[in-house]
């Protein structure tokens, strides 16, 4: 399965990211490209939508690593949210969770 990647909506203060389909080996360079990008901007806030990722393995966790040490050196900050249980289970499992500013809830 393919991985699309889309900002929805972007100010001067925020983006969101939207991401739909599956981020593994194959796509996680599309969804660095995208995201990259917009933690380097200071004192901004990336809302990154994962309600339509269905699967995610190291390789997307890797992205979210990097996104998260880019927005430690910028002064930006990252904030997932509406993940699926199958992937956030994958944040659990790795201890990512208590890391990053994580949200699963509907209202995210």
């Amino acid at each position: 399965m393919d991985l699309q990647v889309e900002i929805m909506e972007q100010d001067e203060e925020t983006a969101v990211l939207a991401a739909a389909g599956e981020v593994d080996a194959y796509t996680a360079p599309k969804l660095k490209e995208a995201l990259l990008p917009l933690t380097k901007k200071e004192n901004f806030l990336v809302k990154v939508d994962l309600k339509d990722v269905s699967y995610m393995d190291s390789t997307g966790l890797g992205v979210f690593i990097s996104a998260l040490k880019s927005t430690k050196e910028n002064n930006s900050s990252m904030k997932l949210v509406h993940l699926q249980d199958r992937v956030l289970r994958l944040f659990e499992i790795t201890g990512l969770i208590e890391i990053m500013d994580i949200e699963w809830g509907a209202n995210g």
